[in-house]
């Protein structure tokens, strides 16, 4: 049974980058913003991270496979990301075409059931904007589009990580467009490593248009602003609020300092691990 490998193979790249984080979102902020009285125990959130994670990938896995599948993306990946299966040859255009009038369905399906029925719908109205619809050509689209993607993924997990009896309250909905307007702002860091595909393409993502300069000042400059809003957010203590920002430095330094696609590669990394702290911050700050 091939199946297994076919999935992993079109969702490794976004596995640690996009799933394993919007997880985390999920069960690092649900004990501090769970409507109910008192607050789910810790421990029933964590029980609760294997549907969380399924969640993420089953709808990821579907988003990878009408992003990958179009003539132009094999064309792409061979440039940026040759060891994707339809590069390799592993699955081919068809089959994913195939695969996808099961896949759609049997997530939708499960995402209802999970309790996220109208966070998966909406995720699959931003997949064909991005996808079928081109949003992804545009980096004004493209950014709104993730920036919103984002907002929906952190959403069902942390609803999933609170269970039935909590709903997400005004905290949790301002802190998931906090975490949007990072994304919004800031996640053209991953475009950098990629603009020899990019650029074969034609896509029009911040470094293309704007030019690298200005790409790299404003995430520098962007990721140690967002640090000092999300350290206000959570009333963080002065020493929190440092180390954060200390982090953000190094983004920052490394953004401007580090190019090539390697090193931009490692840039695109630490951003995620700064991510990963900026999400870890209700538990900090609680």
């Amino acid at each position: 049974m091939q199946i297994p490998s076919y999935i992993w193979a079109l969702t490794e790249s976004d596995w640690a980058t996009f799933a394993v984080p919007c997880s985390t979102f999920g069960l690092l902020a649900a004990p501090s913003l769970a409507s109910s009285d008192p607050a789910p125990a810790f421990t029933q959130m964590l029980q609760r991270l294997p549907t969380v994670l399924v969640f993420n990938w089953s709808n990821l896995l579907c988003f990878n496979m009408a992003n990958q599948r179009a003539p132009e993306s094999v064309a792409e990946d061979g440039v940026n990301k040759p060891h994707r299966p339809l590069v390799t040859g592993l699955i081919s255009s068809e089959g994913v075409r195939r695969a996808m009038f099961v896949s759609v369905p049997l997530t939708l399906a499960l995402s209802h059931w999970l309790g996220t029925g109208q966070q998966a719908m909406a995720i699959h109205v931003l997949i064909w904007l991005y996808n079928d619809l081109k949003g992804m050509e545009d980096f004004v689209m493209r950014e709104v589009l993730l920036a919103a993607a984002f907002a929906l993924f952190n959403g069902g997990s942390l609803q999933l990580a609170l269970g039935s009896q909590s709903r997400v309250g005004r905290t949790g909905l301002a802190w998931i467009a906090v975490v949007s307007g990072i994304i919004l702002t800031t996640i053209q860091v991953q475009d950098l490593k990629d603009q020899a595909g990019d650029r074969l393409r034609g896509r029009k993502t911040v470094p293309l248009v704007l030019g690298e300069r200005l790409s790299r000042g404003s995430i520098a400059v962007l990721v140690c602003v967002w640090s000092l809003v999300c350290g206000r957010f959570w009333a963080l203590s002065a020493t929190s609020t440092a180390m954060l920002l200390l982090l953000a430095g190094l983004v920052a330094w490394r953004v401007l300092a580090r190019r090539g696609r390697r090193e931009d590669l490692r840039n695109w990394h630490l951003w995620c691990v700064w991510l990963m702290c900026v999400y870890a911050l209700p538990v900090i700050g609680c």
